[in-house]
C-alpha cells in the first residue's frame, strides 16, 4: 500500500469552555479514559509541544517540593544530585 493511501486513525477530540472563575469541566470521554473519580488530582505538564493532562499518581502528590516545580531546573538538579 502506498504511504498516501494508508488509513489515518482518528483520535477523538474533546473540548470544554473556561468559565469566569477560570474553571472548566473535564468531559466524560476524558474522565473515562483517565479513570477519574471525585477527589482525584490532575497533573498539567508544560512542554514545548503543549500541556499534557493526566491523572496524578499519589507519589507525585505526596512530594513536598512539587508545588515549587516552577523554580526547579537543571542547575538545581545538579546541585542536589548527591545529597
Amino acid at each position: 500500500m502506498l504511504p498516501s493511501m494508508k488509513r489515518r486513525t482518528h483520535r477523538p477530540s474533546f473540548f470544554s469552555k473556561v468559565l469566569v472563575e477560570i474553571w472548566t469541566v473535564i468531559r466524560r470521554g476524558v474522565c473515562g479514559r483517565l479513570r477519574l473519580k471525585p477527589s482525584d488530582i490532575l497533573r498539567y505538564r508544560l512542554t514545548a509541544e503543549g500541556v499534557p493532562l493526566d491523572k496524578a499518581q499519589m507519589i507525585d502528590v505526596d512530594d513536598p517540593f512539587a508545588a515549587f516545580s516552577e523554580w526547579w531546573d537543571e542547575a538545581d538538579e545538579e546541585a542536589y544530585r548527591n545529597l
